[in-house]
Parts: C-alpha cells; structure tokens; sequence
C-alpha cells in the first residue's frame, strides 16, 4: 500500500515546477490530485498528462490571493473528492528590482501572494481538516527565508514572514490534529531560476558555492514534501526544512581555491 492511497492533495501552484513535481509523485502513491493554479493554459497541459497516467485530478484555475477563488477551489475539491486530506502552497512570484525604485503596486501584489495566499488557503483548507479530523499542510518558504539577496526584498520578506507563520499556526492547528510545516529550497531549477543558472558567467559562480556539486531539481524537493506529508512525519509540526545542497551552510569555496593550502606554526 502506498503512503497517500485514498488521500486528496490540494496542490496551490500545481501547474509546473516544483509544484508539478509534487503532483507527480504523490499521484504514483495514489493521492486523489486537485491542481490550483492561475495559468490555465499550463494547468490544462499538466492536468491532461497527469490523467493520461490514469491519476484522477481536479484542475481549477484562480488566483491565490483572492479569498473567493480560493474558497471555489476548495469547495470543488471538496465536491470532487469528499475532503482534503493535505494541502500543498507552492505558489510565489518574484521580481528582482532596486528597493528605491520598487513600485508599491508590485510590492503589495508579491505579499498578497506570496504571503497572504499562504493564510487564505490554510484557513479555508484547514476549516475542512478540522471537520474531519485533521490533515498536513506544506509550505514553501525559500532560503531567501534567513539567505539576504541583493535586489530581492519584497520575496525575502515575505518568505521570512511564512517561515514565523508556519511556527505560529502550528500552535493554532494542533487541537485539530493538523501538522503545518515548511520547506526551504535553495536554486532549483525551475522556469523561474533557469536564466540564472543557464547565464554563462552567473550559473558557474553560484554552482561553486553549493557543496553538493550540482543545482536542485523540481523532484529534489517533491521528495521532501512528501515525506512531510505522510505519516512518516507525524511527530513533526511547525518546522522548516531547508533543501538546498548546503549552499547555506557557509563558503563552499575550497582553501585551495583561495591560495591557503597546508599549514602554518
């Protein structure tokens, strides 16, 4: 028997990427699949390949930051299926500019994404895991959580502001029976990250500087959401998981690297 048999997971951001990943593998656990995502078109595309594996998916197009298109995503899953068993948040945007120079549009759409999708969606799915007893939810942060980035504030903000979510809700959720936990991940290649990595002079120097010797893939990170959402995991709330080949970890720069081999008296 597989982990998630006869289990409905509710993927935000389940279109591509990581968030495909994730519906990937927990459809060859047998988890019942309800995609949320904005871009209609990708979703049709993932929804039709998923079913042509004989995986039964809901797709459902909406925007995260509207609490009505989430409540609709919700309820159709709820219809489809009979409940949510695990809800998984992937959804984030970015957009790399000046703090100075940052419009204030921009900045209040990234938060209401990034941030305040993250609420809308763990309160109306957790309203429904609590009627049945309880659930586990995933949320992604990013090592841009506590890893401070040039150019990037509003994103780091908002993922250091879900990683304090997490901890708090999981206080809040416990007397439901339901486990709330994030995930950490580093430069995985995704469409978001592929101009950094593939750039000839950018994707070499930040490679360097992972310990494990090669950037993360979509399934890299799937692999530990799933594990967070099973029962392998039950002893595990309000915590933060960081998946990113140590590339946080400090230098990964080698002393030869820097002229300081051997040893001195």
């Amino acid at each position: 028997m597989s982990r998630f048999d006869g289990r409905t997971v509710l993927i935000v951001g389940g279109a591509q990427g990581m968030g495909r990943a994730c519906a990937e593998l927990f459809g060859a656990e047998g988890a019942r699949l309800a995609l949320f995502d904005i871009e209609a078109d990708t979703l049709a595309g993932t929804s039709a390949d998923l079913q042509a594996r004989g995986l039964p998916v809901e797709a459902i197009t909406g925007d995260v930051a509207n609490a009505a298109d989430v409540d609709a995503a919700v309820t159709r899953t709820v219809e489809r299926f009979g409940g949510i068993d695990v809800l998984v948040h992937t959804a984030a945007i970015v957009e790399l500019r000046p703090l100075l120079e940052f419009p204030e549009d921009l900045w209040r759409r990234i938060v209401d994404v990034n941030l305040t999708g993250v609420f809308l969606t763990t309160r109306r799915a957790g309203r429904e895991m609590a009627a049945r007893g309880g659930g586990a939810i995933v949320v992604f942060a990013s090592t841009n959580a506590f890893f401070a980035e040039e150019l990037n504030v509003p994103y780091s903000a908002t993922k250091g502001a879900l990683v304090m979510f997490v901890r708090n809700a999981a206080l809040d959720l416990a007397r439901h029976r339901i486990r709330i936990n994030a995930v950490d991940p580093g430069i995985i290649y995704t469409r978001l990250s592929a101009a950094l990595i593939d750039d000839p002079v950018a994707g070499p120097e930040y490679l360097r500087r992972i310990p494990a010797g090669r950037y993360g893939t979509p399934e890299d990170i799937a692999k530990v959401v799933l594990f967070l959402a099973s029962d392998d995991a039950a002893y595990m709330t309000g915590e933060d998981v960081v998946v990113d080949g140590g590339a946080t970890l400090g230098v990964a720069l080698g002393i030869e690297d820097l002229g300081l081999e051997g040893t001195a008296e």
